[in-house]
């Protein structure tokens, strides 16, 4: 039988949670003092009333072995060594944030995911294969990285003709890197752009809680296992 799951999206504003029997999106603030002891506090007094047997949480920083490499940047300390399946009293499933909401936008083959944020989220998918990139920081022009670019900053910094500019040739240098079968665009700024490079389209960041919800499926099992081993 296929579990009830509690999908868990946390950002640098707000912590949304769904569950999949439930259309309401619950929500409350984050921000840079969020533990994730007020987390699961926050999480569990949202949720009342609710009924779900495993939960999956989308946390932005990478994720090794279903633990946090290290802390979110936009959030508060402790998240490393933090117990989430003895924190919740429930089986936790732990993914990077873009990897969450580019599951849930899969339509299979080979997807490349950009989440369009704070920063530049992005993951890989291959035949249902998650493969989470941390490309953010890698060099793109000029000494500057892919998130200089890209980033909110870079867009209140450069207004939204420049910014747009340099996120078409962001998708065209990766994709010509990455070799995508097409590129799905999520993160709040994606909404900016008007005009989309061929092979590409939208996402919508509920995906991220359909993202939650397949992370349990059957054909979802084997790549789980890959990501969290």
């Amino acid at each position: 039988m296929q579990p009830k799951v509690l999908a868990i999206d946390i950002g640098g504003t707000n912590v949304k949670i769904r569950i999949e029997s439930d259309p309401e999106k619950r929500s409350f603030p984050s921000g840079p003092t969020l533990t994730p002891q007020q987390m699961v506090a926050g999480v569990q007094k949202l949720a009342e009333g609710w009924k779900f047997d495993v939960i999956s949480i989308g946390l932005p920083a990478p994720i090794v072995k279903n633990k946090p490499a290290r802390d979110p940047t936009n959030l508060g300390k402790g998240w490393v060594d933090f117990d989430f399946d003895s924190g919740f009293g429930s089986e936790v499933k732990l993914i990077n944030d873009a990897a969450m909401q580019a599951v849930g936008s899969y339509e299979g083959g080979r997807m490349l995911f950009l989440g369009l944020g704070t920063g530049l989220g992005s993951c890989l998918i291959a035949e249902h294969v998650i493969l989470p990139m941390e490309l953010a920081h890698l060099p793109f022009r000029k000494g500057k990285s892919f998130e200089q670019c890209v980033g909110v900053k870079a867009l209140k910094k450069h207004g939204k003709k420049k910014w747009t500019a340099d996120v078409h040739e962001v998708i065209e240098v990766l994709s010509e890197a990455i070799i995508p079968d097409y590129v799905v665009l999520g993160g709040g700024n994606s909404a900016r752009l008007k005009a989309l490079p061929d092979n590409c389209r939208l996402g919508d960041n509920a995906n991220a809680f359909v993202g939650g919800f397949r992370l349990w499926n059957p054909e979802w099992g084997n790549s789980v296992a890959v990501y969290h081993r």
